[in-house]
């Protein structure tokens, strides 16, 4: 059993390696508040086309 919080808040971080950078972007889809994810380049080369197939689910996921 785990037990967290009610509720997460957003912010700024920073992903170090493919598997951090997937958990901190599902991380973020449920918090509060806009999540800015810097060191994407790990994501976007493990996971082809994340944005496009989580905006199609419904997330708000923007890459600037």
């Amino acid at each position: 059993i785990i037990e967290g919080v009610a509720q997460l808040q957003g912010g700024e971080v920073q992903a170090t390696d493919l598997r951090a950078g997937a958990a901190m972007v599902l991380a973020g889809l449920m918090a509060c508040d806009k999540t800015h994810i810097s060191g994407c380049n790990y994501i976007m080369r493990g996971y082809e086309n994340i944005g496009k197939d989580l905006r199609e689910l419904g997330a708000r996921v923007v890459s600037v």
